[in-house]
């Protein structure tokens, strides 16, 4: 009886990550009301973002926007493949889960990350926040806005899908040490921060959430 009680907690507990991370990199059905962006981001309820797939994305001001010409044609693959994937809601639930990510290294919480990117990016962030507990070291650092984010290339392999986001935030980033003295950074002024994050997915799979695949600086 103990085993059967466990098992429905543990299906609960995935049950309720899955859906989670559907709900900031997801895609659309045409029901659902698009998601709520992080507060400094938001201005008002905006209307849902309308899907490109009948439209070439170099006419309308959505593409201009959030699409760079390198991305265009692997975003019409894309839509070929799932006409319901939605360019608007991507790229805002990209940087939900920028956030997410970032949140979750910078507290060491190793186990938010395990199901938000990738073996491989995940050992590299516990490699790194298993260096900074080893030096006694505390970042207390804040995401203070996404300025701008942009699907800069876009490759559809088969059913396999990488869309690759440059961010530009605004990071206020100090760095403590054991007993809490400030060593590094400012938390009055924050650092304008270039990012390039890839994102991928099986398109037409049962599984709605993109997985961050690699982390790079903007050159």
């Amino acid at each position: 009886m103990l085993l059967y009680v466990e098992i429905i907690l543990l299906a609960m507990v995935a049950g309720f990550l899955a859906m989670r991370l559907y709900s900031v990199l997801g895609k659309r059905t045409g029901h659902e009301q698009p998601i709520a962006k992080p507060a400094e981001e938001r201005v008002g309820a905006a209307p849902a973002p309308r899907a490109v797939a009948d439209v070439p994305p170099e006419t309308t001001s959505l593409a201009d926007s959030v699409i760079e010409p390198a991305a265009r044609a692997g975003i019409k693959q894309i839509i070929a493949i799932e006409p319901a994937f939605d360019v608007g809601r991507f790229v805002d639930g990209a940087g939900s889960a920028y956030r997410m990510i970032l949140e979750a290294y910078w507290k060491g919480e190793e186990q938010d990350l395990a199901w938000l990117a990738s073996d491989d990016v995940r050992k590299s962030f516990a490699a790194a926040i298993a260096e900074r507990k080893a030096a006694g070291h505390i970042l207390d650092n804040r995401l203070v806005a996404i300025e701008r984010a942009t699907i800069s290339d876009a490759i559809v392999e088969g059913r396999q899908a990488r869309l690759t986001v440059r961010f530009e935030a605004d990071i206020a980033a100090v760095t403590r040490d054991a007993e809490g003295v400030v060593i590094a950074g400012s938390m009055t002024d924050a650092v304008q921060t270039h990012d390039v994050w890839t994102f991928a997915r099986t398109l037409r799979s049962d599984d709605p959430n993109w997985i961050l695949i690699d982390t790079d600086e903007a050159a």
